[in-house]
């Protein structure tokens, strides 16, 4: 997939990650496009699967999630669905990771209290071991990939 992904490809990713909200007209310029050209850029790269979706990044802190965690879970049983079903129901649980090793599954958790993160662990204590580790800072916020993985060339600097 990345072999259909040319230079220009890359950049759009780059200002789209930095701005999702950027108007296509300044992403053109931004890229060295014309609006048209751009536009179809976009919607290519949303057609192929490569932008999924636009989203608002959130401060937890101020709606109300003053903990965040990191819950490990070693998951015992074959039968995932109930957990699945959990995932779904619970709005805390920000991302979850299927992983190798010893833990099965690795998640992201928000609370508004310890109180709370406590609720949230005793119910997934319920599915197997947990570690659990609170965040004290966020050191490197989530970015997704800004150039090609076969590391031929750096990020560009904006």
């Amino acid at each position: 997939m990345t072999e259909d992904l040319d230079e220009t490809d890359w950049s759009i990713l780059r200002e789209l990650q930095r701005d999702g909200r950027v108007p296509l007209t300044e992403l053109g310029r931004r890229v060295n496009l014309g609006a048209s050209a751009t536009t179809e850029r976009v919607r290519r790269l949303e057609t192929l699967g490569v932008i999924t979706g636009y989203r608002a990044e959130v401060d937890l802190v101020k709606v109300g999630f003053a903990v965040l965690a990191v819950v490990r879970l070693k998951y015992p049983g074959s039968r995932h669905e109930p957990l699945r079903r959990l995932l779904g129901e619970r709005p805390e649980i920000l991302e979850c990771l299927r992983t190798t090793g010893e833990d099965c599954y690795t998640l992201k958790v928000a609370a508004g209290s310890m109180a709370h993160l406590e609720r949230i662990m005793d119910e997934l204590a319920g599915f197997g071991t947990t570690t659990t580790s609170v965040v004290y800072s966020r050191t490197l916020p989530y970015r997704g990939p800004v150039a090609p993985p076969d590391g031929t060339r750096g990020p560009l600097r904006g």
